[in-house]
């Protein structure tokens, strides 16, 4: 739509998907928090025309929003997928150690080339899921002795797994899902003496919330069928009599 549309007009599926979409990114980038998040996502999924829909996002830098209407007919640019996160450089941390403690390296970081860690009578977590890659094929060297250490990649990576383990042991069950085109390749190597490597594919939290939204407009239309279903009856019922 363009910018003098009438507020009035009834928005689409598309229109509140694109909100939802502004928030995501809001929320990702800190601009809002899980409370106000929820909020107005809320709003967007109970909003009937743009009138309704356009201060939902007037306050968020998002390219396209002008007020009093969002641009709402315009499809939102592709995001950088696996491309934009094949960042190169040295990466931000490339070893940790835990010795009767723990180590985390998780949300916004770069996984270098190569990543060795050292777990004794500890754990330590590599979470991959929001991380840049600075390779297409990246190493993570994992020793764990009477210890363990976890790593999780999102969906769309490959993963190899080549460690030794004695009276401890490796997580192959990964191991055979093919990458997306361009997904960066994680080759888990090591070695484990009485404790063990594992390896989870979990969704990232851009996922978790697309799936979280989609329940959420799931149990609104139903309410609004429900509603529907009831407006309608009372009707016949008016008639009837």
């Amino acid at each position: 739509m363009t910018d003098d549309a009438s507020p009035d007009l009834r928005a689409s599926d598309a229109d509140r998907e694109r909100v939802a979409g502004i928030l995501r990114d809001a929320l990702a980038e800190g601009r809002l928090d899980m409370g106000e998040f929820e909020e107005r996502l809320d709003a967007t999924y109970r909003a009937r025309t743009y009138g309704e829909l356009a201060p939902i996002t007037r306050d968020l830098p998002a390219a396209g929003v002008t007020a009093p209407v969002v641009p709402l007919h315009e499809e939102p640019a592709a995001g950088p997928g696996w491309q934009g996160r094949i960042v190169g450089g040295e990466g931000s941390s490339t070893w940790a150690v835990a010795v009767m403690s723990g180590f985390q390296r998780k949300g916004r970081w770069t996984m270098p080339r190569r990543f060795t860690c050292f777990a004794f009578c500890g754990g330590g977590e590599i979470d991959l899921r929001e991380a840049n890659f600075t390779d297409r094929e990246v190493e993570i060297n994992a020793i764990a002795v009477m210890g363990g250490v976890d790593v999780v990649v999102p969906p769309g990576v490959e993963v190899v797994v080549r460690g030794i383990g004695v009276m401890g042991g490796f997580d192959h069950r990964e191991e055979g899902v093919p990458g997306e085109p361009g997904a960066p390749r994680v080759v888990v190597t090591g070695f484990a003496f009485w404790g063990g490597v594992g390896v989870q594919r979990k969704p990232t939290r851009a996922e978790k919330l697309r799936i979280r939204e989609e329940r959420r407009r799931e149990k609104l239309e139903r309410k609004e069928g429900r509603r529907e279903l009831d407006s309608s009856r009372r009707r016949d019922s008016h008639w009837e009599h």
